[in-house]
């Protein structure tokens, strides 16, 4: 409880210096002998409760804990604050340092670099960015952190949470053309992620490749993405050595579930239709790992009406598995006892592994009040409910967890951007 209370408090204290210091500095500067420069920032400070003490409610599965089991209030879920320094050296060359501090897996809030690329314009449609990149899937890939700049209080988890690395070291070209009155931006990129888990685990993406293209239409929206890569995450490497030494069945399960070296393939569409006073949006996509990480299929659909500085909202998101959330794992006939005891863990835990693929639903309200300009306040009720067995997007499961129970979920933030 104290921890919760320092890392709120420290939350506070570091928006209001932030926004205090914002009010007093200039937001760029530039003199005939030097660059342009600008600083800018971003940060949430919200609460979260979840009234299922079995498994933790979050934002992410890259987090520590969340609301529910671990604290039945938490600031961890989708409290973060940012900062982004922006050069422009001259009309072709210009670079972005953009770093975050939020809740990681180590329950740690050390800042991390989201974004740190250097760009070329080398015609004005045509630019090259090298560097750590933001990653082009779904509608708010570029401000998928920046709580202020979607109605909600967070992305669908169902959704976001299917890919929840956010950015990409490596290279990208983005080109403007128009077709007719339609403006498109078509964006191609390759480069690679990895990312520190637990102990010495890790996960990592190489040969992330994939093309992304925006159209715009008047007040219509579309984007569509598709990425591919080579994908290892050593988490369950012991459970999948271990069932090795079963034999020619234990060598087909580790081959079919351990994420050594598979290719994932990702695929998204999305539209954002808003003439201003009302939005109607929705994302699909789907993600197939190979592994014990699943073939997932993804959605989400929301729509809102804005009347003086109130958008009330609604959404509705869903997540299924196209493969397998189970498997009879090792057969027990004819083992010794010794042979017998060690096959049936290693099969629970295999099935506790496919448990985590999450099938899930959500249905959610709420509102978000535009307080004052570049700051919103908004609260969000949730029904939460994994069904068939899955864990849903929960994280820290215990085994009194009950998969087909609602876990209700409420939550309010302050968004804010500099």
């Amino acid at each position: 409880m104290l921890l919760r209370q320092h890392t709120c408090l420290t939350l506070l204290a570091l928006a209001a210096g932030l926004l205090g210091g914002a009010a007093r500095a200039d937001q760029a500067v530039q003199t005939a002998d030097k660059p342009l420069w600008s600083f800018s920032g971003f940060g949430s400070v919200g609460v979260v409760h979840a009234d299922d003490d079995q498994a933790d409610f979050t934002s992410n599965v890259l987090k520590a804990n969340g609301a529910g089991h671990s604290h039945s209030w938490s600031a961890s879920v989708d409290s973060r604050i940012g900062a982004q320094l922006d050069l422009n050296l001259n009309k072709q060359w210009s670079a972005v340092l953009q770093m975050i501090s939020e809740q990681a897996l180590d329950n740690s809030y050390r800042p991390i670099v989201e974004w740190a690329n250097i760009k070329y314009q080398v015609t004005p449609e045509l630019s090259v960015r090298l560097g750590r990149i933001a990653l082009p899937m779904f509608l708010a890939a570029d401000y998928r952190k920046v709580g202020y700049a979607y109605p909600w209080v967070r992305t669908p988890v169902e959704v976001y949470g299917a890919i929840p690395i956010s950015n990409s070291d490596g290279i990208d070209a983005s080109y403007h053309w128009s077709s007719g009155a339609v403006k498109h931006v078509t964006q191609v990129f390759y480069g690679g992620s990895d990312i520190k888990l637990s102990g010495t685990a890790r996960a990592e993406a190489r040969g992330l490749a994939g093309v992304s293209d925006s159209a715009d239409y008047g007040a219509l929206s579309l984007r569509a993405n598709v990425l591919s890569t080579n994908l290892t995450v050593d988490l369950a490497r012991p459970l999948f050595d271990a069932f090795q030494r079963f034999g020619a069945r234990g060598d087909a399960i580790a081959a079919q579930y351990d994420v050594n070296h598979k290719r994932a393939l990702g695929v998204s569409v999305g539209f954002n239709y808003d003439p201003g006073n009302w939005f109607l949006m929705g994302e699909l996509g789907r993600l197939n790992a190979k592994s014990f990480l699943g073939d997932k299929t993804a959605m989400y659909a929301s729509a809102g009406y804005r009347y003086r500085g109130f958008t009330p909202y609604l959404a509705y998101a869903r997540v299924k598995s196209n493969g397998p959330t189970s498997d009879p794992g090792l057969s027990l006939a004819g083992l010794p006892p010794q042979l017998a005891g060690a096959a049936a863990a290693l099969n629970a835990n295999l099935n506790g592994l496919l448990s985590t693929v999450a099938i899930q639903t959500t249905v959610s309200a709420g509102a978000r009040w535009d307080v004052r300009e570049n700051m919103a306040l908004k609260l969000q009720v949730d029904r939460v409910l994994p069904r068939d067995g899955s864990s849903g997007t929960l994280i820290n499961v215990q085994p009194g967890f009950r998969s087909g129970q609602a876990v209700n979920v409420a939550s309010v933030v302050l968004d804010f951007v500099f």
